[in-house]
């Protein structure tokens, strides 16, 4: 497993999933408990939270339809929070996982280590032998 250095900008990264988190908690029937936030390799950042109810989505599927309705396509880092969770960091579902490596099979991602230190990974890491799409020509 390699081990990228956490930076200042996954630092801020954090920020922004915590602080799109907090400002779209909502105490009525639909809480919005995960926040995620996406770097683009260009530097551009979009967050978004999940939406809950009987056929939720996950704040990291919410916040990569954000970023590619936006027009992105190239990605670098993603994290995604719970404001109850050591660092406020959590790691990705399988169904995200999935989800990461169909669409940005090199993206890193901030989670914390069975310590509860952060630690950035490649999505590879996360989910080795990964189903994957194969084009047949």
């Amino acid at each position: 497993m390699t081990l990228y250095p956490i930076t200042a900008e996954d630092h801020n990264l954090i920020q922004t999933a915590l602080e799109t988190l907090a400002r779209n908690f909502d105490e009525g029937i639909y809480n919005h408990t995960v926040g995620a936030a996406i770097r683009c390799k260009d530097g551009t950042v979009y967050s978004g939270v999940n939406c809950d109810g009987n056929h939720g989505s996950c704040a990291e599927y919410i916040t990569m339809g954000i970023a590619i309705s936006a027009g992105a396509r190239k990605f670098d880092t993603i994290v995604a929070v719970h404001e109850k969770m050591p660092n406020g960091v959590i790691s990705p579902c399988g169904n995200c996982r999935q989800m990461l490596i169909e669409y940005c099979p090199d993206i890193k991602v901030i989670l914390n280590d069975e310590n509860h230190n952060l630690i950035k990974v490649g999505i590879q890491d996360l989910l080795p032998f990964a189903w994957k799409p194969v084009i047949v020509v």
